[in-house]
């Protein structure tokens, strides 16, 4: 039993070490493969509704929560708040969902885009968290794993995107907003 603790004392000394670290901190292609065999691992795990459920959930959850606190602060009435996977009209699994009451042309297009929200904790936590984080290698890792989380669940859904273009008046009066705010940068 001694040489395992051994064995593992030597690899996390191996992988914590500063010049390991700087390898692998400053080479895009671990975190690009490490990104992608954690996207691999999740898609792996889509066979079974609840194992995939599983994997799922923190990201779910953040993704929902960003649609009921936008939805609460324009007054779109969120009514239900799931995180439970259910199988969908089209067969496939709906891994999470929240319904509204008084969805209208002010409110549609926020409420549903609201997912988009994370991208700014993604870059607020890319910016200044990761340099005041120990630079250790299950910190890099559990960085990339959140990072990933978070980034993968900020893009809106199929659906999102449907009830977004159920208000054309709202879609144009965002998309009206938005190339003013562009434009006067």
């Amino acid at each position: 039993m001694d040489i395992l603790f051994e064995i593992y004392y030597k690899f996390l000394s191996l992988i914590n070490s500063p010049a390991f670290l700087r390898g692998f901190f400053d080479n895009r292609f671990y975190l690009i493969l490490l990104v992608i065999v954690l996207l691999r691992f999740k898609y792996t795990t889509y066979s079974s509704m609840w194992l995939s459920a599983l994997v799922n959930i923190p990201g779910t959850i953040l993704h929902e929560l960003m649609h009921f606190l936008v939805g609460l602060a324009l007054n779109a009435h969120p009514c239900n708040f799931t995180i439970f996977p259910r199988r969908g009209e089209d067969g496939n699994y709906v891994m999470g969902s929240v319904g509204f009451r008084n969805i209208t042309f002010y409110n549609a297009v926020p409420a549903s885009m609201a997912p988009l929200l994370l991208l700014p904790i993604g870059f607020y936590l890319n910016r200044y968290f990761l340099p005041a984080m120990q630079p250790t290698f299950f910190n890099y890792v559990l960085y990339v794993l959140l990072q990933t989380i978070i980034i993968e669940n900020a893009m809106p859904s199929g659906a999102d995107f449907r009830v977004a273009r159920m208000y054309l008046s709202g879609v144009l009066l965002y998309g009206f907003v938005a190339v003013s705010l562009f434009l006067m940068l």
